[in-house]
């Protein structure tokens, strides 16, 4: 039970359920009625079995630097709960299973989508971004952004200009996500030398930052509004949370206070989330 446990914690469970709740969202919106309910459960299995490939794939990678870090150091590979081969056989199963349903069941066009955002996760940012610049969950976002899009191409097979504007959303939403959670860990970013913004330009530039990015991602937040996508319910929702949110990020620049970031951080979570769900409301309503 305890090994089922730990491939389990392989696949980042609650990243990978925002993300196919991010996929669902997605889905609905690509159709003026409900999709069919085999297409949307197929194509969620398919893409969270991607995902949860991309997932073990970085934690495979990351593994010493996991060891090394607090936040980190109980994943299954660096307690040696789980060998490196057999994580990467596991990896390695998942990516052919969601692969293979991706093309089979749905489209070849989610199916290319997909593991493209795999290999963008998994490899480019996690080999190469993660270890080369400060602004490398800005560049490497873009693959944890993909899964609106993925969610309506596996309903209309098309890349509409609409499921881009989500892509956006969610591409601007994640440095201020990630950069709080960054400042609370960067003792522990810094002791393996990884450039995250706090550890090579300090906290205060990187609060800036994250205020910066939260006044942006309020302008981006209002776009699904201005091109007709969604109507008035969508967008107070989104002006409400983004001013709290912006809110919340200018607190934070001006108190030292260690308990913000994280306040921050959890906020985002709730953000993303909120939005999204104010996305469908708006739709079906």
């Amino acid at each position: 039970m305890n090994l089922i446990k730990s491939y389990f914690e392989l696949t980042k469970p609650k990243v990978v359920m925002m993300m196919l709740i991010t996929a669902i969202v997605g889905m609905l919106l690509a159709s003026k009625t409900l999709p069919p309910l085999s297409l949307i459960v197929i194509s969620l299995l398919g893409i969270g079995l991607c995902a949860s490939s991309a997932a073990t794939i970085n934690q495979i990678i990351d593994r010493n630097i996991d060891a090394n870090m607090s936040r980190t150091s109980e994943r299954p590979l660096p307690q040696g709960n789980i060998t490196t081969l057999n994580a990467s056989i596991f990896a390695l199963i998942l990516m052919i299973a969601g692969t293979t349903i991706l093309v089979l069941k749905v489209n070849t066009l989610t199916a290319l989508l997909t593991v493209s955002s795999l290999i963008g996760y998994a490899f480019i940012y996690t080999v190469f971004l993660k270890r080369a610049t400060p602004q490398n969950i800005v560049i490497g976002g873009l693959a944890g952004a993909a899964p609106p899009l993925l969610g309506w191409t596996s309903i209309s097979n098309s890349i509409d200009p609409n499921a881009l504007l989500l892509v956006l959303i969610i591409f601007v939403w994640t440095p201020p996500h990630f950069w709080a959670l960054a400042i609370y860990r960067r003792e522990d970013y810094a002791k393996e030398a990884i450039p995250m913004l706090p550890v090579t330009h300090g906290i205060k530039f990187t609060k800036l930052q994250i205020i910066l990015y939260t006044i942006l991602l309020l302008i981006v937040s209002i776009l699904p509004y201005i091109v007709l996508m969604s109507g008035r319910i969508y967008l107070f929702s989104a002006l409400f949370l983004g001013l709290f949110y912006l809110y919340s990020s200018i607190k934070m620049y001006l108190t030292d206070d260690e308990k913000y970031p994280m306040i921050s951080f959890q906020y985002s979570v709730y953000y993303i989330f909120l939005i999204f769900i104010a996305l469908l409301a708006d739709h079906f309503i």
